[in-house]
């Protein structure tokens, strides 16, 4: 499973929003659809591996007390309850 070196936003909410993908860690893999040793032909295609796993390295560049735009619509949007 390959992995991902990232860049992003960390919002108020928690959340980690990737701005920037920096680079890939390859598994070298050839079940990972993904990683260079992936044969074009796969005859196990169906079975191999089609998620890039947790990314390896989180770099935030930035930092914000804002919700991420997922949650600003449950917090803050149509989606919240009103209250009584």
């Amino acid at each position: 499973m390959c992995n991902l070196e990232t860049e992003g936003t960390k919002h108020g909410c928690g959340h980690y929003v990737i701005t920037k993908k920096v680079g890939k860690r390859d598994c070298r893999s050839q079940f990972c659809v993904h990683s260079i040793c992936h044969a074009p032909e796969c005859p196990h295609c169906p079975s191999c591996e089609r998620y890039l796993g947790p990314d390896v390295a989180e770099t935030v560049t930035r930092t914000t007390p804002d919700y991420c735009p997922e949650c600003a619509y449950w917090y803050k949007g149509a989606g919240r309850q009103s209250r009584r």
